[in-house]
């Protein structure tokens, strides 16, 4: 699963097979356990549109993803904005590492988007990634609800507004 040091800079590069057999392995505690992968799932690929975080090691720390593989089921696309999806590697999550995976991914969407708005959908108990987004600029725009593994599901909606010039 990897090390339990605290990672060094972050980066953001193409993710590859052994980024994806890692992230299939992950396991969460607690209410967390929901973002387990499920073994129907599909293995993420580059060619889904999927990105490894590193740390300047090169070791995996988590990933990100952006547009249709970012969207829950049911969330319609918006005209003009880019869905935004991240995970983190479970042995990483609460160690107060968010707000930096959090600037590296923003900062790689960015890049490679354009500065548009930014939705993410956070599972509404997760107040946790809830308090982190907010933290990264985005604003609570609504509720969505929908079926996922059998089970009933309601995400928060949120939205991040472009930086603007010179930021």
């Amino acid at each position: 699963m990897g090390t339990t040091e605290t990672p060094g800079r972050l980066s953001v590069r193409p993710l590859q097979r052994q980024d994806a057999e890692a992230i299939a392995s992950w396991r969460y505690e607690g209410p967390w356990s929901t973002y387990d992968p499920r073994p129907a799932d599909p293995l993420l690929s580059a060619e889904a549109g999927y990105q490894a975080v590193v740390d300047d090691a090169g070791a995996l720390v988590g990933f990100v993803c952006a547009g249709q593989e970012a969207r829950v089921p049911g969330l319609e696309e918006q005209d003009g904005i880019v869905d935004v999806g991240v995970g983190m590697r479970p042995d990483l999550v609460g160690r107060g590492l968010g707000g930096a995976f959090g600037a590296v991914v923003l900062g790689h969407v960015r890049d490679t988007c354009g500065d548009r708005p930014l939705r993410a959908a956070v599972q509404s108990w997760n107040q946790r990634s809830l308090r982190l987004a907010r933290r990264l600029g985005f604003r609570v725009t609504g509720i969505h609800h929908c079926q996922q593994g059998g089970r009933d599901v309601s995400y928060t909606i949120l939205v991040r507004p472009p930086a603007g010039p010179g930021q």
